[in-house]
């Protein structure tokens, strides 16, 4: 990936953005930085730089107390630098989304609460392939207490694992929140890609929606789809704010943007310039990497983090557009 240096009067839209909603996520990952040492690298990406090159600038966020609009929007301005991100010469790049999944459970297998919901197994290594789905989903872990708790819908737990958070509304009426704990460390397969190439959805027409509503058709044939990702998730009950992000930060409904951290580090405001996909309108606004996904690969890739709820549901399942970023960096810095 290469950076080719511009200005803030050249990004489409920036005069039109909310700064301050984009200054909440910042200040959530500043939070995150301000604690480590300040020679530590904000991640393993060679974009990103080191704690010492933010520590100054997360330190007047934190002082800013004006929410108007022009004064955060200076902020900005005035310690940072915009920078096109490219590969190849090109700056387009895919851009989906993902919300917060919602279904329904109970503490105990009963009725129709059969599918578990596990937590992180003791033994599992970051990075050491574990049981694939299809293993667990037989029996491998069963009768070791891992159950979190027990879900109605196979298909809803599914789509839990691809989002990597959820709220659950348990039988006796409270609710639930889960999030990421970790992986077998098996690679992410799009289901989409099969039913595309045996001839089950267009491929114009593949959404989470259309592949949702295949699956609830057919239980059994769901099944043997949801086998072919044979990437499971591990959850963790959420009591704080939340969901949480790889960053170890509060994501911020519309504002924190997942990448993939070979390329990038999290904590890094971009300017992303993209779509909206429920009516194509330019969706053009300050966003902060701060998660990561099993699907996102590639140094031209982000998913952004639409929220709760159906409406996020909806943007989240249909957004699949082309667009760009620009990379945010200190100005007394290089881009290197």
């Amino acid at each position: 990936m290469a950076l080719v240096a511009t200005s803030f009067e050249r990004l489409a839209g920036w005069r039109d953005d909310d700064h301050a909603a984009a200054l909440v996520a910042f200040r959530r990952s500043c939070a995150r930085i301000r604690s480590w040492p300040p020679d530590r690298a904000l991640g393993k990406a060679a974009i990103g730089g080191i704690v010492a090159d933010w520590r100054p600038i997360c330190a007047a966020a934190e002082a800013l107390r004006s929410a108007d609009g022009a004064r955060v929007r200076y902020f900005f301005e005035s310690r940072l630098r915009p920078y096109l991100a490219t590969e190849g010469g090109r700056p387009e790049g895919l851009f989906t989304g993902y919300y917060e999944a919602a279904l329904k459970g109970a503490w105990t297998r009963h009725g129709p609460y059969q599918t578990p919901v596990y937590a992180r197994p003791p033994e599992l290594v970051s990075g050491v392939p574990f049981h694939a789905r299809a293993q667990i989903d037989k029996g491998a872990l069963a009768g070791r207490g891992l159950e979190l708790l027990w879900a109605t819908d196979p298909v809803d737990v599914f789509f839990l694992h691809i989002q990597g958070s959820g709220r659950v509304l348990m039988e006796d009426g409270s609710v639930m929140r889960l999030g990421y704990s970790g992986d077998n460390g098996r690679t992410y397969y799009a289901v989409g890609r099969a039913l595309v190439a045996q001839g089950e959805i267009a491929p114009d027409a593949i959404t989470m929606q259309s592949i949702r509503a295949w699956m609830k058709a057919d239980y059994a044939r769901a099944t043997a789809l949801m086998a072919l990702n044979p990437r499971y998730i591990f959850f963790d009950r959420i009591t704080n704010a939340g969901p949480i992000g790889a960053q170890g930060a509060a994501l911020t409904p519309g504002r924190s943007l997942a990448v993939d951290p070979r390329f990038l580090a999290l904590g890094l405001p971009l300017w992303l310039d993209t779509r909206h996909p429920k009516d194509g309108t330019p969706l053009r606004r300050l966003v902060v990497a701060q998660d990561t996904g099993g699907a996102i690969k590639g140094a031209l890739r982000g998913d952004l983090f639409w929220g709760a709820g159906a409406d996020a549901a909806e943007a989240a399942g249909r957004m699949r557009e082309n667009g760009r970023y620009y990379v945010l960096l200190p100005k007394n810095t290089k881009p290197y």
